[in-house]
């Protein structure tokens, strides 16, 4: 009998390194460096309260419903039911849709370092109309590129990972190895407290940034069936990428402070201006345009991939009769155009706020701050869904499981997470006083107004939903309960009917002849 080839496992860290790469960015660097020596502690403290239990959380759910479509609707909905489900992964999709713009500022920055004059290249990313300009024209060059199919993209995307996030990452952590042991002067106070100040918590909202940093972990989740043993080696490669993850960040915010005065760190031009300061150093001023291409290649690449993504999700669930047919459109290959046309919208709408913020970095901030707000509501869903699953799938097949008996590890995990989630989520609220965000009005407002909007409009989509909106193509799985539900139905209906009481027919025989054998009275008879 010929050999079956199996498809290969994934080993522990290649799971480990795929969760790096899918995590890891450098843009947010600048402003945790801000904190000095504190950082560390914060990197530390998201790692535990967060990263790690996402991870875990969204393994044992992934590992539930791998044979099932929705992920985090799913999810979400298999606890709560369909509205939540939606909820949940609206959530998802538009927290993504706010994120580009702030992800195409870093790479519109990288651009505009690709000059040689240090002093215009700093003049020009702080430009809100050069800004604007290249934010949106990346955008929608993206988004006409996905309409014509991505299937490409993915090995760009694989390439920008390593090119414009991990080579760099080892780059800057190497120059300030260098710049230190060859005496370089360093502008970080390494004798600072590890533990920062909690009395000031307009110090902290920045450091709350640092979720989002972590976010996307969950991800992962979806290949722990693709692992040998994957009770034992998947926790193996979890705390593997946790802990690469957080050295990348920890040393390479580090490495920024160590370059950087603390008062001249900018949120979205410091990264590069890092990168300068250490090239002129070792008089290699001529790989600054190079790794500033290699950012933007990241930035874009990233983009690329991330533009049609998240909006796909929605989409599959939007055809099982959760959107209207108006956004169940295709275009002749298949593509979500109308949902994407949509999407850039919001991100045009969203890039408009360049002109009333005082300035690109306070602009950055305050879509970080939104895209953490959302998402974090999101993963606060996910947290609970995953305890409350604990009893309403008690006996459901867990081929990947917190704890080996009982439910006090997951609520445990899923309890910090979401105590985690919960406080970054109030923190995100509070302005910085490390960099302008202009008027606190304008800040609470879009914050506010941006959270109760982008959580009241998915759920009145939802109750105005029709039959009609259901793609009769649509093959999305139903919960458990719909199917429960639906066995009850069938079990009833395939009962045996209680037969029909019929007609006694006498038999001569035994009936008796008279109304004395009966011990009747008599008709003449009284009582």
């Amino acid at each position: 009998m010929a050999n079956i080839k199996q498809a290969a496992k994934l080993g522990v860290f290649t799971l480990a390194i795929m969760n790096v790469t899918a995590v890891v960015s450098l843009r947010g660097l600048p402003a945790e460096a801000e904190y000095g020596l504190s950082s560390a502690f914060y990197y530390l403290f998201a790692a535990i309260v967060f990263l790690i239990p996402v991870s875990f959380v969204a393994a044992e759910l992934a590992a539930m419903f791998s044979d099932k479509q929705g992920g985090v609707f799913r999810w979400v909905g298999e606890a709560y039911g369909k509205r939540m489900g939606f909820l949940a992964i609206w959530l998802q999709w538009i927290e993504s849709t706010i994120w580009y713009p702030t992800v195409l500022t870093f790479g519109a920055v990288s651009l505009a370092f690709i000059g040689m004059d240090h002093t215009k290249d700093m003049n020009l990313a702080s430009n809100k109309i050069f800004m604007l300009i290249i934010v949106l024209v990346i955008y929608w060059l993206a988004t006409f590129i996905s309409l014509k199919g991505m299937g490409w993209v993915g090995k760009v995307a694989k390439v920008g990972g390593m090119v414009g996030t991990l080579i760099p990452a080892g780059i800057l952590i190497l120059l300030a190895i260098i710049y230190l042991a060859t005496g370089g002067q360093s502008q970080m106070d390494f004798h600072s407290n590890f533990i920062p100040d909690f009395s000031k918590f307009d110090n902290l909202v920045l450091a709350s940034s640092i979720f989002l940093f972590y976010a996307g972990m969950e991800m992962g989740g979806v290949h722990v069936k693709e692992m040998d043993n994957p009770t034992k080696n998947y926790p193996k490669s979890i705390f593997i990428g946790a802990i690469l993850t957080v050295i990348i960040f920890v040393f390479g915010t580090f490495a920024l402070g160590i370059i950087i005065p603390q008062k001249d760190i900018n949120l979205t031009q410091s990264l590069l201006v890092g990168f300068d300061n250490y090239f002129s150093y070792i008089h290699a001023s001529w790989l600054s345009p190079i790794i500033a291409v290699a950012l933007a290649f990241g930035v874009l690449a990233g983009v690329l991939t991330w533009v049609a993504g998240p909006s796909k999700g929605i989409f599959s669930v939007g055809k099982a009769g959760y959107l209207p047919p108006v956004l169940q459109k295709t275009n002749k290959i298949g593509v979500q155009k109308n949902i994407l046309f949509i999407q850039g919208g919001v991100v045009t709408l969203l890039s408009l706020l360049f002109v009333v913020m005082p300035s690109v970095q306070s602009f950055y901030q305050i879509l970080s701050q939104l895209t953490v707000l959302l998402y974090l509501i999101m993963y606060m869903m996910m947290f609970a869904g995953a305890i409350k699953l604990r009893y309403n799938m008690k006996n459901a097949n867990r081929p990947y499981r917190i704890g080996k008996k009982g439910n006090a590890m997951m609520w445990i995990v899923a309890g910090v997470g979401f105590a985690g989630s919960l406080l970054a989520f109030v923190l995100s609220f509070i302005p910085p006083s490390q960099i302008s965000t202009g008027s606190n009005f304008v800040w609470y407002a879009v914050l506010i107004a941006g959270c109760v909007i982008m959580v009241i409009l998915p759920l009145i989509i939802y109750s105005r939903r029709k039959p009609n909106w259901e793609d009769k193509d649509s093959n999305f799985e139903p919960f458990h309960w719909e199917e429960q539900a639906a066995n009850e139905v069938q079990a009833s209906q395939n009962a045996e009917p209680v037969a029909a009481a019929q007609p006694i027919t006498p038999n001569p025989s035994i009936m008796p002849k008279s109304t004395d054998e009966l011990n009747l009275p008599k008709p003449d008879e009284k009582d």
